[in-house]
């Protein structure tokens, strides 16, 4: 041992000793200043306080929809929302405060950017007042909200029914648990709209089913269906349910859409034998209904 002490200053004063020093010294400092950034960096989102974001891009997607792509304060922040949670955004409009909540579709990897879909409502407060939002205009937003969280030890198997924009939260959900490698869990969507036009973020589902065909896979339904569509005919039904989703038993179910999509897809799985959703869901719930929020 004592031979060794030596040995290494001999080693350091040497021009390579030197090196090895220098380039080390480096390595740990610009991990310390890293891990300094990310662990002194306060959360992105405040659940008591109302928190702006700058509209960065928008694309639109469909005559009345569009992407809207909010920026965060540093390039290498997330959002940081749980998987099944959602965000509120407030507005002073006509002289009221106007909130609303939306869950952003960009999951964990997404770094310096969240994005919400939004459908514009003629009568829709929040949504014709994002929708009138010029580059750089700034948003109030608070969160995370919401009695639900996903994790893979819930199910084995999810069955997911969305109409509309009721499709965000499935795909939350659904790009956290796929892209997470040590989770197994399973997904199957049924999305119901009135047109083919109409399907949103269609591009990200079906790149999903690519990605991962053993755990996800997508049933579309139309009311107004092209020639040749081989999907869903009609209204979402109890065959649909029967032949496409898990049955009851280990499985969960996951509803959002439209209020009276909703009352039928509750008698639907009551008679399938999937037990009733409560007036508020819980994470632990068998079936659980989302709520598609006012716009």
């Amino acid at each position: 041992m004592a031979d060794v002490v030596p040995k290494i200053a001999s080693f350091l004063s040497t021009p390579t000793g030197t090196s090895v020093v220098i380039c080390s010294a480096v390595i740990f400092g610009t991990w310390w200043l890293l891990a300094v950034k990310h662990t002194r960096r306060e959360p992105v989102l405040s659940k008591e306080e109302w928190r702006e974001f700058p509209l960065v891009e928008k694309i639109n997607i469909s005559s009345n929809t569009a992407l809207y792509r909010f920026g965060l304060p540093d390039p290498e922040d997330n959002l940081g929302l749980p998987p099944g949670q959602h965000i509120t955004i407030s507005a002073e409009i006509e002289g009221k405060t106007v909130s609303r909540s939306y869950t952003p579709t960009t999951g964990q990897d997404d770094l310096g950017h969240f994005d919400l879909v939004i459908k514009t409502y003629e009568k829709g407060n929040i949504s014709r007042y994002v929708a009138g939002l010029k580059i750089n205009d700034k948003i109030k937003v608070k969160g995370p909200k919401g009695n639900f969280t996903f994790t893979p030890e819930l199910a084995p198997e999810f069955g997911m029914i969305a109409g509309g924009t009721g499709v965000t939260p499935m795909l939350q959900i659904a790009r956290y648990s796929l892209f997470n490698p040590g989770d197994p869990t399973k997904f199957t969507l049924i999305y119901a709209n009135v047109s083919e036009d109409d399907i949103l973020l269609r591009v990200e589902l079906d790149y999903l089913v690519a990605m991962f065909p053993y755990r996800f896979k997508v049933y579309y339904v139309l009311n107004n269906p092209p020639a040749g569509w081989k999907g869903g005919v009609g209204y979402v039904s109890k065959d649909h349910i029967q032949e496409h989703l898990p049955p009851p038993g280990n499985s969960k179910i996951l509803l959002c859409g439209p209020p009276p999509m909703i009352g039928a897809m509750k008698g639907h799985l009551a008679d399938l034998k999937f037990p009733a959703p409560r007036t508020v869901s819980k994470t632990e719930d068998a079936v659980r209904v989302r709520p598609r929020f006012p716009h």
